[in-house]
């Protein structure tokens, strides 16, 4: 997976096409990731006992980002802010380094 935390990205499928937004987490075992402001979805959640010191979970209705698939989004191109795919490539002193194909901007 190419894609990393604190990434810009563009969502090119989906309810929330053309809206952007940073990574905050990836799940590579099932090849997710959550996007800030992107999926968001509501909960309805009881009050429930936590465990030490008698503290409580409120309950009511919560708001959180949840994963959507990597095939959905692509990074957001440093230059020009459009989606760009995402190719590797070593530096001069061999490390390896993420570019963006469109301009050939270094992402890392």
């Amino acid at each position: 997976m190419r894609i990393k935390v604190d990434d810009e990205v563009v969502v090119i499928a989906g309810n929330d096409k053309g809206e952007r937004g940073k990574v905050l987490r990836v799940i590579p075992k099932k090849n997710r990731l959550v996007v800030s402001g992107i999926n968001v979805v509501k909960k309805h959640q009881k009050p429930r006992q936590t465990g030490g010191r008698g503290g409580r979970t409120q309950g009511g209705i919560i708001e959180f980002e949840a994963p959507i698939d990597v095939s959905n989004v692509m990074v957001a191109d440093p230059e020009t802010g459009e989606p760009t795919r995402v190719g590797v490539r070593r530096d001069e002193n061999g490390r390896r380094v993420r570019f963006a194909k469109k301009s050939g901007v270094a992402l890392d």
